[in-house]
Order: C-alpha cells, then structure tokens, then sequence
C-alpha cells in the first residue's frame, strides 16, 4: 500500500487499549491532577502503522504529524511512543531517537547538528558518527512546531545538510524537516493547528493525524472521578456542557481539571455551579480567585497585586509572540522577578518546565489567554511617556480586535473573548476583593470605539463577524455595554449550531433596539425531532437537551414581539421541529409583533409551512410573504394562502409561492381569493406547474373587475403557445397589470404572436415584459418590432438567453422610430455577433429614450465592441448603463473607453461579462 499525500486520521475511541504499565511514567509530572488522569491520553495511543517493523521499506522515510488543540495530549503520546520503542524491543526498525523540543530549541544559540542532538546526552559523542551514517534507524522527535519563534520564511532559508557545521539552529530544524539532513530519518512532528499551513510547506507526504483529546464520554468519566458524589459530578458536567465554548475546550485535560476543581469549591459551600459556567470568562475568574481567596472578614492581601501584575505582563506578552515558555532573560526584560512567580507555581497556575531548565509555562493555554486579556483591564501605575523604553511586544485593543492580527494570531481572538467577559462590574469587584487590583472601566469605551470603527455602522461583512462579536458581547454580561455596541446594528445573520449559540444570541438581540431585519438558519439536530446525538445517549438525556434548546428558542423568539422595529424576518436552509414551529408561530401571532416581511425557504418538518400560514392569517402588520422549499403537492397551504388572502385584516401586498403544484379545486380557491382581496399586487408563482391550464383559469380571475393585481410572475410554469391567447385578451381587459414575466417557457414566436396582439392593443397598460429564455428566433423580432414602432406602453423587455440572432436588425430599426418608448432592453446571451453591432451602433445613435441595455455574454469581438464605442462617443444620448463583455482588451479598445467616459460622464459601461443571471422582474423587497 501508498500512502497519499496527505492523510488525516480521526484518533476514535475503540482504537484505545488499556496501558496500565505506563501509569507511573505520569505520576510524577508537573501535572496538578492525579498521576492517572493521563490514562485517557495515552489509552488512545495504540500502535499505529508506522510504528510496525513490519511496515513496507518503500514507505520509509516517513512523517507523521501529530496535531490538535493545546493541552490535548500531543506532546504526552510522542513521549509515550518513544518508550514503546524502547521497552517493546521495536529495535530493528529503530535504534535510536531523540527527542527536540521547539520550545527549548528557542534558547539555544548556533551550534552543530550533532551538538544539538547529543547536548542532552554527552555520552553519544563519540558515537555520533555511526549513529548518523544509519539514518534510516532513528526517530526524530519534534516537539511544539507551532512554538518555534522564528521569522517568517527562516526555515527553509540557507538549508544545511552536513552535520558538523555550525548553523543557527532554525537552519539545522528546516534542513531536517526539508530532508536535506538525514534524509532517510523518521520524524515525528507535534503541533497545534495554527501551524499546518506552515508545516506543509516544509514536509513532503505526512502522515496527519488529529489528536482529540477528551471525547464526550471522556470528560463526563473524569468528572465522575474527580468527584466523590456521582450527582455532584453530573451536575458539574451538566453545567460545563450547557456552554459549548467551554465544554470544546474540555478536550483539554487541563482544562477539566480546572473546572473540576473550580465547582468542586463551590458545590462544597452549597453554591450552584451553573451561573459559574454562563461564560468562560466566569469560570477562569472564579478558578483564578478561589485559589487566592481570603479569609472571611479579612482584608485583600496586598502583596497579591504586584505579581498578579506581573504574571499578566508575562502572558500578555507571551500570547503577542506566541510563546508559552518563558525562561531567564524573558522575565529579565520584562522587569519580573522569580519570587513573583511562587505564588502561581505553588497553586499549579504556572509551571516550572521540564524540557527547559528554568523555564516557566501556564497550565494551560487558555489561562494565558485569560491574564493576557486582564493585563489590559488592569488599572496601573502611571507609565512613562516613551512606551518603548518597557520593551514590551504588546498590541494595544485596536490591535487586538483587528482582523489581520487575528488572522495571524488566532490566539487574540480567545484573549478579545476574555477582554469583554472582564469588563463586568461584578467580575472586576471580585477581582478588587481577591487581589487589590482596580479593573479600568475606560477600556469599555476604547472597545466601543474599536468595533464602530471597525465595522462603520455597515452590516457585518460575514457570518463570523457577527458570530463572534455576539460571543464578545455575551461574555461580558453587561446589558448597557450590549446596548451601547448593537445601536447601530439594523440587519443582522445568525447560523444557530448549537444551544450556546442561541443564548448569546438571545441575550444579544433584547438589547439591540435598532434592529429591522433578521436571518435565521438553524442547523440539523438542534431540537429533538432532528437530534444526531449518539447512540449512548439515552431518551431522558435528549429529551432535556431539548427541554432546554426549547426554552432557549422561546426567549430569542422573545425579540419578534418585543421590538417595535423588527419589521423582517427571514428563516431559510433550517431545521426546526414541531415544539420549536409552534413557538415561532406564538411570537409572529402576538399582537405587538410587527412583522412586514417574511421570508420561509427551504424549512423541515415540511408541515411547518402550513403552521406558518396559519398564524398570518389576519396578521395586520404583514405586507411581504415568500414561502419556498418542500411546499410541492401541499395541498393544505395553498387553502391557508387563500384564507389569508380573504381574511378582512390582510393587507398583503407581495405573495410568492415556489414549487407549488395545484389542483383545479386549489385554482378555485385561489381564483376566489385574488377577487375578495383587495391588498394584494404582486404574485409570483415562479416554478409553479400550473399548466396552460392553470393558466387559463387564472387569467379568468384577472379580468375579473375586482383583481388588483399589478405584477405577477409564472415563470418555468410549463407553459406553452396554447395559453397565450388567454394571456393576450387578459392584457387588454386588465389595465392594472403592469408587470409580466413569462421566462423560461417555451412559447416560441407563434406564443410571441399572441401577445403582441393584445401588447398592441391602446388599452393595454404593460410595461414591463419578460421574454428570457422563452424559445425566440429572428421572426418572433420582427413581431416584436412592429409592436414597438407603434404606440405600445411597453418601456421595459426582456429577451436575453433567445436565439435571435439576425433578428436584432428589426429591434434596431424600432429603437431608431421616435415613438418607440423602451428604456431597458435585455439582450444576455442572444448569440449577437460583431456583424450586428453596426446596427446596434446607428440605433444607439438615433435612439431618444433607451436609458439600459444588456449585451452581456455576446461575442461581440474587437470592431464590433469599436463600432458601438466610436457611436457612443458621437453621440451623448439617453443611455445610462451598457453592459457588455469585452474578451480581447487592447490599447485602442481602452483609449476608446475612456474617450466615451469623458464625453459622456453619466454613462456606466460594464464590461466585466460576470454577470451570469438576470435582475428580477419585480423586486417585491425594495
């Protein structure tokens, strides 16, 4: 078998196997929970394919890339592997390894390649030389990749393949990873994420394999052990798993460990531990200060600020390097003294390394993440004017909240999280109470100021943004700061994927009192008739999930009765149930909902249309209705339609039905609702299959005197010639109805025929006409023509995607008669070639009234594109918008360009050729 180039292998559960022999390796790390918690990592660590003797030589040499989240074991299993290779005698595959950590390879100076890796093992000296000439015998151990601090492209700069010079030492690792050294040697490479995108720039043909950590089941058994009651410990884990933040970020041994610790305090006082785990930021605080939590009655102890200080300092600058390990000289140049530290190591808060000899590193990641954020809310002493002379490598929160920094760093994103949970009055009087230190209230506002500047009071430019500035707002808790951020806020997107998601966006949209449009898709198994959870979960586990994703539903529904401004709602590509339906349809019914438009597209349970019809009936406030998706065949809702539409208090003016397939019964009905309402005045049944005689049925309703229909759509409605003569008679007897399109029919010219004859017709009042797509040739044109040379009402046509070719003669010769009144002709796509664009040319020149025309998706070639330029320049006529599409662009073409720019300054030529679809006939939403 071969390997392809890159594979990524899932570490699953039933691939653990139970390694009790390795239980005491653990038992004496700096870790702070019980020796044995690292069974779970290491029980994952069955032998994989590479590790076989066995394996093909014509795989070797290999890399294999373990990668995942910080804290989730990466470093663990490398280290285990190295002792299977040893005690399990797998020795005629390898005979030697070395272990490499980025993080301590950070302080080391340029040396050889054989100083490098025998500095740890002064005996093998000598034998370096024998080791080295059997390459394909070792294992190379790369320890943190993501923490080598290196410059951007340092690695493969100036590579190195002789071991005994001396180099620095991101020369020797790139040369190593680049298989210039030891080019037969097996590698192991661990990393976080963040640092793929460089790492695959370096190896040829990993092996990738994801490491993740603590499974569901994992972290609910760690609970289970970590406390003595079984119902305190899943009571503990029911409130870390109501917040999908922190339960991801339990995969983390660590950080198991620390909220375990953490509700273990509070549940021994007789505290809950759900408000705890509302927000992470929460949590870490109250992990933080329970370590440090004074006596009752007793003073903050004073000497607490200066190192808390300090310790902040030391992570906020070790998150803008990316660095977790902090030796000597970084403490040095940061003004921190070691005996600051005492007070974190001897509470597990900081570590002492055991790679790198006096070197420090945090817990865990995200507790660096979290002091780096307090580092900024901190009130300190004044500082002196020169910032530089601290020689701090320390962004400001402009600099945090950017998208580049982030982009580069994800970690400022978490330390962002982390900064607008601590902005809470509660939280910064905890802080004051535990430490002594004052939290500056006047980062609130440079945060304000950031995110207004950042975004302009324009909509959010992606899903993300939103997301995650929702996230920000939700950690801190604070209703006036929400408030503050969302009031220029009028549109917003929400993607629901879980219950987290829907409580900060609850929380959010209360307070945004601004807001007039919502877009709603909620995500597959989010409520329980959707539910994908596992199969060991059991019925009463789900069931209060759901309970609870329900009672989340019903206050973020809240918002569509509570503020007056709401007046759209959109719910597309979404999964709801029938519980979550009937409370959508609570909100929408109640009286100060005030609800104009609302869109309902590609929606399950398929039912959920008609609950919804239900409650707009005599729904005063609703004057736009689409209704898209699984509706084919219902015959239930188009009945519904036809009782909003008689109900006394329907004011519904814009109703589209997509994919609907009717009966004549349900034509009758709909026939008698279009003749008692007397709102409604655009339908759009795009797609619907009403046949020609559906058709025929309908165009009785709408010469009937009490239709007040004005636009109404039937396109790709299966329609053919047969039905326009009752379409022909209708434009004559209808002098409302301004607006038809008929696209994507095939009507032919015989169907164009019949139109023209009722087009041509003084009482009849259209204006807009759309032909697109509809089978068209030269003689339908020549039709067409004679109706525009007379006195037809028609000021827009549509006839993009016909073959028409020769025929844009006869549109040209009408467009040359004064009493032509077009002022949109769309022809995309007609098959027009350059030969034509003389015509075009005298027309445009002599034309009076054509204000756009479309030529897009024509070859129209280089004289052509020339002859329509050379007539636009001579003449500055009525025309505002050309679009065309220019293949060959030469300098004359864009002299020519730029001549019709400055003669005709208001004229706007595109000529892209992007455009691949044309604008709606009536756009019911403007």
């Amino acid at each position: 078998p071969t390997f392809s180039h890159c594979i990524t292998l899932q570490v699953k559960r039933r691939e653990r196997n139970t390694m009790e022999k390795f239980s005491s390796i653990w038992k004496n790390t700096s870790w702070p929970g019980d020796g044995d918690d690292f069974h779970y990592i290491t029980q994952r660590s069955q032998k994989f394919t590479f590790l076989n003797h066995q394996i093909s030589t014509q795989l070797m040499p290999l890399t294999v890339v373990l990668h995942g989240p910080a804290g989730v074991g990466k470093t663990t299993l490398a280290k285990k592997w190295m002792l299977d290779w040893t005690q399990d005698h797998i020795m005629m595959t390898f005979n030697s390894t070395f272990y490499l950590s980025c993080k301590e390879l950070n302080h080391k100076g340029a040396c050889t390649f054989a100083e490098l890796i025998s500095e740890s093992w002064p005996d093998l000296q000598d034998a370096i030389p024998e080791i080295l000439a059997q390459a394909q015998k070792i294992l190379f151990i790369i320890d943190g990749f993501d923490e080598l601090r290196v410059p951007p492209g340092a690695l493969i700069h100036d590579i190195c393949g002789d071991w005994r010079k001396q180099k620095p030492v991101p020369i020797l690792l790139g040369s190593l990873l680049k298989r210039k050294m030891l080019p037969k040697a097996t590698l192991l490479i661990t990393t976080r994420p963040g640092a793929l995108r460089e790492l695959r720039l370096l190896v040829e043909q990993p092996l990738f394999i994801e490491i993740e950590g603590f499974l569901e089941l994992d972290r609910k058994a760690y609970f289970l052990k970590h406390f003595a009651e079984e119902a305190q410990a899943l009571r503990a884990f029911d409130s870390m798993r109501s917040n999908a933040a922190l339960f991801h970020m339990g995969a983390a041994p660590a950080v198991c460990w620390i909220v375990c610790t953490c509700l273990r305090l509070q549940m021994e006082k007789g505290e809950d531990p759900a408000p705890t785990c509302q927000t992470t930021t929460s949590l870490f605080l109250r992990f933080l200060c329970s370590q440090f939590t004074p006596a009752p009655g007793s003073c903050p102890s004073q000497g607490l600020q200066a190192p808390v200080e300090a310790l902040c300092l030391l992570a906020a600058e070790g998150v803008w390097t990316q660095t977790s390990v902090f030796d000597g000289e970084d403490l040095e140049r940061l003004g921190v003294k070691e005996s600051a530290l005492h007070p974190f190591l001897d509470r597990n808060i900081l570590q002492k390394g055991k790679d790198c000899e006096g070197c420090y590193s945090f817990i865990h990641l995200s507790v660096q993440q979290f002091l780096a954020a307090l580092f900024y809310v901190l009130e300190r002493e004044e500082e002196e004017e020169d910032g530089d002379s601290h020689g701090w490598d320390i962004g400001d929160v402009q600099k945090l909240l950017s998208k580049e920094e982030r982009l580069k760093n994800p970690t400022l994103a978490h330390v962002g999280h982390f900064l607008f949970g601590l902005l809470n009055e509660k939280r910064a009087r905890e802080l004051e109470t535990t430490f002594g230190c004052r939290v500056s209230l006047e980062v609130k506002q440079e945060l304000l100021e950031c995110r207004i500047k950042s975004n302009e009071g324009k909509p959010f430019s992606s899903a993300m943004d939103m997301k995650e500035f929702l996230y920000c707002l939700y950690e801190s808790q604070e209703e006036q700061l929400v408030k503050d951020a969302m009031t220029g806020i009028k549109e917003i997107s929400i993607h629901l994927t879980n219950t987290f998601e829907m409580m900060q966006s609850s929380f959010c949209l209360k307070h945004c009192e601004n807001l007039q449009k919502i877009s709603l898709q909620v995500e597959k198994g989010l409520f329980l008739e959707n539910d994908t959870a596992s199969e060991s979960d059991t019925w009463v586990e789900r069931s209060q999930r759901d309970h609870r994703s329900l009672h989340l539903w019903t206050d973020l529904c809240s918002v569509f009765s509570s503020n007056k401004n709401l007046s759209f709602l959109d719910v597309s590509q979404s999964f709801l149930s029938h519980s979550s339906v009937r409370i959508l349809c609570e909100q929408i019914t109640h009286v100060t909902c005030p609800l104009q438009k609302v869109v309902i597209k590609n929606i399950s349970p398929a039912d959920a249309y008609r609950d919804l019809c239900l409650a707009f009936i005599g729904k005063k406030t609703l004057t736009h209705l689409i209704l898209e998706g699984d509706v084919h065949g219902d015959k239930m809702l188009l009945l519904l339609l036809c009782e909003t539409l008689k109900h006394s208090r329907c004011n519904l003016q814009y109703l589209r039905l997509g994919s609907c397939s009717d009966t004549t019964k349900q034509r009758d009905d709909l026939s008698s609702g279009l003749k008692i309402n007397q709102s409604l005045r655009c339908l759009d049944l795009t797609a619907s299959e009403l046949l020609d005689e559906g058709v025929k049925l309908l165009c009785t309703t709408l010469r009937h005197p009490r239709c007040f229909l004005q636009k109404l759509s039937l396109e790709d409605c299966h329609l053919t010639e047969a039905c326009c003569k009752e379409l022909s008679s209708t434009l004559i007897v209808n002098q409302r109805l301004t607006h038809l399109c008929l696209a994507n029919n095939n009507l032919g010219d015989g169907g164009v025929k019949l139109l023209c004859e009722g087009l041509s017709y003084p009482e009849c009042q259209l204006q807009t006409l759309v032909l697109w797509h509809c089978n068209i040739t030269r003689h339908g044109c020549k039709l067409i023509s004679k109706l525009l040379q007379g006195d037809s009402s028609l000021t827009n046509l549509d006839l993009g995607l016909n073959p028409i070719a020769t025929g844009l003669w006869f549109l040209c010769e009408a467009l040359k008669k004064p009493n032509c009144n077009l002022k949109y002709l769309g022809l995309w796509g007609c098959s027009i070639t350059p030969f034509c664009c003389q015509d075009l040319a005298s027309a445009l020149i002599s034309n009076q009234r054509l204000e756009t025309l479309d030529l897009g998706q024509n070859i129209l070639g280089r004289n052509g594109i020339m002859m329509l330029f050379e007539a636009l320049k001579q003449n500055d006529g009525p025309l505002k918008t050309l679009r065309l599409k220019i293949d060959e662009s030469s300098v004359e073409i864009q002299k020519l360009l730029e001549d019709v720019k400055d003669s005709n300054p208001k004229l706007t030529i595109e000529c892209t050729g992007a455009r691949t679809t044309r604008s709606s006939c009536c756009d019911f939403l403007s």
